[in-house]
Parts: C-alpha cells; sequence; structure tokens
C-alpha cells in the first residue's frame, strides 16, 4: 500500500532551482535514503516532504500531517530566528536568547522521550543556557531532539550525523534503529558508510530528477550505485596566488600562534581552562574532541572572533592581543572555514565574488578586485567543476555546493594560517575527496599552515602530523 505518492512532480524553489517530472513511491514499512552528488537536488526532494516549494506540474498526496525535519537549513533558520530578537530589541539591550528547553519545550509532544533523548545526547547541563551559545554539534542535538520527541508521522532526516562526535553518530544510530520498526524515516546522506542497516531503499537524483529507485537487498545495483558515486578523484593542482598580492611579512623566529594558559568561561560554565598550545609556521595540526569541547570556541581566540580573546594571554602572527591592533591586521593572515561563517555568508554575491572576497576577508564583495585576482577565482571555479555558474547568484546554491566556494574562498590567497572546522560537511564522496586532496597539496607546500577539525576518522590527512585533543567539557544543571 502506498503511503506517499509523487506523480510527475515538478516543483520550484523560488526560481531556484527545480525539481522535474518526479514519480516516487513510498510504501509501506519502507525506509529510504536520498543520495546524489552536490546540487542534485535530493534535499530539495526531502524537503518538498514537508510542504517546501511551490508545486507547478504533477501531484503529490498522502503526506501526513506531523512531518519532522532536521536539515541545514532548518537549522540555520533556527539560529537566525534568535538573531533577529537582537534587531528586534528597540531597548537597545542584547537579548540572552531562548533556553534551550523553551526550544525544546515548542514543539516537543513526548516530554518523556524529550528527557530521555537529553540524557542519551548529554544535554541535561545545557537546558537553561541559551541556544545561541551552543557549538554547532550541540546545537544540531537540540533540533534532532525537537524532531523526535515530537511524535511524527514521518521523519526527515538531512545530514543527521553532520556535526555529531563518533560516540554521538553511535547513539543516534541505535536509537533510529529502534525507531525504525514503528516510524517511516527518509534519510539525506552522501556517505553510503552512515546507511544505516535499517533502511531499505535508495533513491538517487541527478540535477532534478529521479534517476534510479535501489533496493538495498539487490547487491548487484547498490555496487553499481557506490561505484557511480564514488569516482577517483584526479591529481589536483591548486591555483597559484595572485603575485602582487602582498602580506606584510612576518617574523620567522616567532611562532604563528601562542595560546598561554587561555579560558573560554562564562557564569554558570568553563568551556576549558588554562590550555596551552603553540603553533609554528609549517607545523599542520588536528584539532579533536568531543561536541561541546570548546574546539570551535578555541579556533575563535585565534581568529579573534571570540570576545573572551582581549582577557586572554594570546600572541598571534607577533601582536599581542589588546594592545590596540585590529581584527583585520589578524585576519589578513587567515583563511578560515567554518559552519557558522556558511550561515553568516548570506549577501548577494555571485558564484565568482564570492571566491574574490577571500582576498579581501569580507562577506560579500566590495573592494575593487584585479584582473589577476579575477582570473584566479575562475581557476578555482573550473577546479571546483562550476565554472558555468560563475554569475550565478551564491544564495542560490546548494548547501553542499556553497561549502565548496567557501573552501576556496579561504585558499585563494594562499594563507599563512588555513582554519578548516569540518570542512567536508555536506559534501559528496567525490567533492570529499577533491577537498582533502586539496588540503593535503597545501599541507605538502611551503607556504600555509593547516588546523583541520575532522569527527570523521576517514578523512585524514596526510602530512597533518601534529595533534590537539580537546577532553570533554563537564557539565553542571
Amino acid at each position: 500500500m502506498s503511503f506517499i505518492t509523487l506523480d510527475h512532480l515538478c516543483v520550484d524553489f523560488d526560481e531556484r532551482f527545480q525539481l522535474n517530472d518526479i514519480s516516487w513511491k513510498i510504501e509501506a514499512g519502507q525506509q529510504w535514503m536520498l543520495t546524489g552528488t552536490n546540487g542534485s537536488g535530493k534535499s530539495a526532494l526531502a524537503a518538498v516532504l514537508s510542504g517546501a516549494g511551490k508545486v507547478i506540474g504533477g501531484s503529490i498526496s498522502g503526506l501526513p500531517k506531523r512531518v519532522a525535519v532536521v536539515s541545514y537549513e532548518a537549522q540555520q533558520a533556527l539560529i537566525a530566528a534568535e538573531l533577529r530578537k537582537d534587531d528586534a530589541d528597540i531597548m537597545d539591550v542584547i537579548s540572552e536568547g531562548t533556553p534551550v528547553a523553551e526550544i525544546l519545550e515548542a514543539v516537543c509532544t513526548d516530554s518523556t522521550l524529550a528527557g530521555e533523548l537529553v540524557d542519551k545526547f548529554g544535554l541535561q547541563g545545557l537546558l537553561n543556557r541559551s541556544f545561541r551559545k551552543l557549538s554547532t554539534g550541540e546545537t544540531r542535538k537540540v533540533m534532532l531532539i525537537r524532531a523526535l520527541a515530537s511524535q511524527p508521522d514521518l521523519l526527515v532526516l538531512d545530514e543527521p550525523f553532520d556535526g555529531l562526535d563518533a560516540r554521538m553518530q553511535h547513539l543516534l544510530t541505535e536509537h533510529l534503529q529502534a525507531l525504525s520498526s514503528s516510524t517511516p524515516m527518509v534519510l539525506v546522506l552522501n556517505r553510503f558508510d552512515e546507511c544505516p542497516e535499517f533502511v531499505s531503499h535508495i533513491a538517487y537524483i541527478d540535477n532534478g530528477s529521479l534517476e534510479s529507485v535501489v533496493e538495498r537487498r539487490d547487491e548487484a545495483a547498490y555496487e553499481e550505485l557506490y561505484r557511480l558515486l564514488h569516482l577517483k578523484t584526479p591529481d589536483v593542482q591548486i591555483p597559484p596566488a595572485d603575485p602582487a598580492f602582498k602580506l606584510p611579512a612576518l617574523n620567522p623566529e616567532e611562532p604563528l600562534v601562542q595560546l598561554n594558559k587561555v579560558s573560554i568561561k562564562y557564569v554558570d560554565d568553563v568551556i576549558f581552562s588554562d590550555l596551552s598550545w603553540t603553533i609554528n609556521a609549517g607545523e599542520h595540526w588536528q584539532l579533536t574532541g568531543p561536541n561541546g569541547s570548546g574546539k570551535t570556541g578555541l579556533l575563535s581566540l585565534v581568529t579573534g572572533d571570540h570576545p573572551q580573546c582581549y582577557i586572554n594571554d594570546i600572541k598571534v602572527f607577533g601582536f599581542q592581543r589588546g594592545q590596540g591592533e585590529s581584527i583585520w591586521q589578524i585576519k589578513q593572515y587567515i583563511g578560515y572555514v567554518s559552519t557558522a561563517l556558511q550561515w553568516e555568508y548570506r549577501v548577494s554575491a555571485s558564484v565568482r565574488n564570492v571566491i574574490i572576497s577571500g582576498f579581501f576577508d569580507s562577506i560579500g564583495l566590495y573592494s575593487k578586485h584585479s584582473e589577476a585576482q579575477c582570473n584566479i577565482a575562475n581557476q578555482w571555479l573550473t577546479l571546483l567543476n562550476m565554472q558555468g555558474r560563475a554569475d550565478q547568484p551564491y544564495n542560490s546554491l546548494s548547501h553542499g555546493d556553497q561549502r565548496l566556494l567557501l573552501i576556496a574562498r579561504a585558499m585563494v590567497k594562499h594563507p599563512p594560517l588555513l582554519i578548516l572546522d569540518e570542512p567536508a560537511l555536506g559534501l559528496d564522496d567525490m567533492n570529499r575527496q577533491l577537498v582533502l586532496a586539496l588540503i593535503e597539496k597545501i599541507c605538502s607546500g611551503p607556504s600555509t599552515t593547516v588546523l583541520y577539525i575532522s569527527h570523521h576518522s576517514a578523512d585524514q590527512i596526510q602530512g597533518i602530523e601534529h595533534h590537539l585533543a580537546m577532553p570533554p567539557r563537564e557539565v553542571h544543571s
């Protein structure tokens, strides 16, 4: 018996993307994985199941009333709503933001289950904390609890494991396995190794169309689809630096970064304390630790984006923080990629201009650029197979394609320090392998030091030989 039926369905998403002639049936008892390359439309098809998009042809029937969604877009929308509370404050008093407990209570209909998941996912001590003060992984946990405890008739999970540490990925898989006997699910996944055992069917989407449907038990068809999505990345060459773009020279005798017993503390919480770390030019580092251990906060001390960088003993690129240096004096030496940056990069810039903006450390392009810089950006677009999309709006791209552009933006000026905070999140396998190969090339060169965060043990980078492991944070209610 059909549960949901899409019959020659065509859907428009604000003239940015279209799904074309989708015919698909989700039968009772089936559990689905949607896959495809970045920009193929897999997230758009998942979003249609929650009522997103404008139907311009065909039909969709059988959608249940209660559909719970976890996605980058839903996570970003919730964070953006929190930030708008500051914009709307007419008293010029910065809002503390909504506590996690209220964020959960707004949609959770099963309070017992919500409490169990809070305990399982380690959020007990964070219920009174502002949602906006959580780490990326912690906000993803909140999104998952909201969805799982809302008693949905259909659960749509777009890259549910991204941003979670290994332990949390295992706990979530176990919970979904137990839930699969009673709740239909559609999972959008780029990584085949994350596909849970309970998934019975796989749909492959390409260029806005449903190209094939594979039963998990059909081993030959499954292997063929796996090979299609895991083509080997050829040897890559990094586009050159702009010879006219010169940064002020650094003292080769000094470390790039020197942190002396630094801490990040709030009134009710200590993220980490008494941490010392020295990064010398040419030393490539991987930073690891469970969700909430302070990895992103530590990096924000280095970049100058954390307000507590001025009350800590921090020296970067020869500048002692708090001695009158500007944040732009620091940022000129840094290339940076993170989920937070992707959420912040919401301007109406063209695809090419997003890459060029990396020369100026700006969100959007407001400075006059040279023909050489434009040519270098074009070379990056060719490397990313986006040469035909140079003039498209950045905000019309899929999450994965946006991430690729921000990686190119970070690398374009060949910075002395390249900070990559989960750079491969949201990337399909081919693009993930491309990015990992690019990072390895950079590590083998003489000009850039790399700081790298990844929760995936498979995404190791040859050339990264130094490791800083953050301990779990002690959270008290």
